[in-house]
C-alpha cells in the first residue's frame, strides 16, 4: 500500500473520488458538494486556518487503486484546553480492511505528532461541528446535509485502534403534521404572548445584524461547557454566507426579550434532497439541477443549532420558536420532517427540549480521542 499526501490538482481529486469508490452502492448515502469540501482545505475560504494548520492524504493498494484518505489539523485556540496537547483526524473513508485503515491511522497520528500533539479526536472537521463530525455508530439511514456518514464498519476500526468515546451526538426527528404535545403547546403559547418576548424571523438584508445577536447569544449560552472557544462574528457570517442559497428566511428564529437578544434556532431545508442526484458535482449542470430541486422542494428540515443566553433559559423561549415555526409550516404542506440536530449526551436542557415537542430517536453519531502511547 502506498500513502500519498494530497499536494496537487490530480491528488485533489483523488481525495474527493475516495468516497465516490467507498459507498458507490449504497443508496443511503449522499455526497457532499466536492466545493464544500474543499472549502475546509482553503484558507481563502476557512478562517480556521488562521489559527491551525492542516493536511491530508490519499491511499492505494499495490494495483494503485484508491482505497482510503484521512485528514488531520491542529486547531491552536483549542489543542491546548486539554489534559495533552489534542488534534483532530477526519474525512476519514477507507475499504473493509483494517490494516488500510490502520495505516491511515498512523499517519495521521505521526503528522500530529510531529506538530507537538499528544493525541487526536475524530472523527471530526477543521471548523464548527456542524458539519463533516463524528463517527455514524446508529441510524444508517440517508443523512442530512453536512451529517457524517459512513459505513457500519467502521465503528469497528476505530475501536480497535483504541479510540475512546469523548461524547455522543444525537439526532431525533418530529413529523411536522403531527401536533406537538398539548402541554408544551399551552406553555409555548403562553410564552409567545408574553409582553415583553418578541420572536423575529431572519431577514437576509440585515445579515449582520443577526449574525452580532447570534454571536452574542451563543457565546453567553455555551460559555460553561468543557473547552468551550467563543465563535467569531467572522466564523458566523463565514456559515451565514454558506447558508444563503438553502435558506428560509421563515425557518430561522430569534428570541428577544425587552430587546435584548435572547435566544435562536436555525433551520434550513434538508440540501441533501436537493443534491443527492448530483454526485458532488456542482458544475453547470448541477447548479441548474439543484436549482430544479430548490424549486420542486424539499420534506425535510434540519436544526442545525440552537442556544438560549444562561439568563433565559427557564424561559420557555424555544417552545415559543417552536409554535412560530409550526404557524408557519402547517399551510404550507410541503415538509413531513424535522430533523433535530444534533445534541450532545452531556446536554440535559436541549434533550429535555427534544422529548418535550415529542421527538422520537434518529441518529447516535461518536466524536472520539485517541492518546498517543
Amino acid at each position: 500500500m502506498t500513502i500519498k499526501e494530497v499536494k496537487d490538482k490530480k491528488s485533489k481529486k483523488a481525495f474527493l473520488d475516495v468516497a465516490r469508490i467507498i459507498y458507490k452502492n449504497d443508496d443511503n448515502w449522499v455526497c457532499p458538494l466536492d466545493n464544500d469540501i474543499e472549502a475546509v482545505f482553503d484558507p481563502a475560504k476557512n478562517n480556521f486556518h488562521q489559527h491551525g494548520k492542516c493536511t491530508r492524504w490519499i491511499l492505494l493498494d499495490n494495483s494503485g487503486k484508491l482505497i482510503g484518505r484521512v485528514a488531520a489539523f491542529v486547531n491552536e485556540k483549542k489543542a491546548y484546553n486539554y489534559e495533552q496537547p489534542t488534534g483532530g483526524m477526519g474525512f476519514f473513508e477507507c475499504i473493509n480492511d483494517k490494516e488500510a485503515a490502520f495505516l491511515l491511522f498512523d499517519t495521521a497520528k505521526n503528522w500530529l505528532r510531529g506538530q507537538g500533539m499528544e493525541a487526536m479526536d475524530g472523527p471530526i472537521n477543521f471548523g464548527e461541528n456542524d458539519n463533516f463530525w463524528g463517527l455514524l455508530v446508529e441510524g444508517f439511514t440517508q443523512p442530512s446535509y453536512g451529517m457524517n456518514y459512513n459505513h457500519p464498519y467502521y465503528q469497528s476500526f476505530f475501536d480497535d485502534y483504541g479510540f475512546v468515546t469523548q461524547y455522543a451526538q444525537i439526532t431525533n426527528h418530529v413529523d411536522a403534521h403531527k401536533p406537538f404535545p398539548e402541554r408544551f403547546t399551552k406553555i409555548a403559547n403562553w410564552v409567545a404572548k408574553k409582553p415583553g418576548y418578541d420572536f423575529r424571523h431572519l431577514e437576509a438584508k440585515k445579515i449582520g445584524h443577526f449574525a452580532a445577536d447570534f454571536m452574542e447569544i451563543y457565546n453567553d449560552g455555551w460559555k460553561d461547557f468543557e473547552n468551550f472557544v467563543p465563535i467569531t462574528h467572522s466564523t458566523i457570517m463565514e456559515s451565514f454566507v454558506k447558508m444563503k442559497p438553502l435558506m428560509d428566511e421563515n425557518l430561522i428564529w430569534f428570541a428577544y426579550v425587552d430587546n435584548e437578544p435572547a435566544s435562536f434556532m436555525i433551520i434550513l431545508p434538508d440540501a441533501n434532497q436537493m443534491i443527492k442526484p448530483l454526485n458532488g458535482k456542482l458544475d453547470l449542470i448541477g447548479k441548474l439541477k439543484f436549482l430544479y430541486y430548490r424549486w420542486k422542494g424539499v420534506s425535510r428540515m434540519r436544526a442545525i443549532v440552537m442556544g438560549t443566553k444562561q439568563k433565559f433559559q427557564k424561559h420557555g423561549l424555544e417552545s415559543g420558536m417552536f409554535i412560530k415555526l409550526k404557524e408557519y409550516v402547517l399551510p404550507l404542506k410541503r415538509y413531513d420532517e424535522l430533523e433535530l440536530s444534533w445534541v450532545g449526551d452531556f446536554n440535559d436542557k436541549m434533550i429535555a427540549i427534544h422529548e418535550a415537542v415529542g421527538a422520537t430517536f434518529g441518529k447516535k453519531h461518536l466524536t472520539m480521542r485517541y492518546k498517543f502511547k
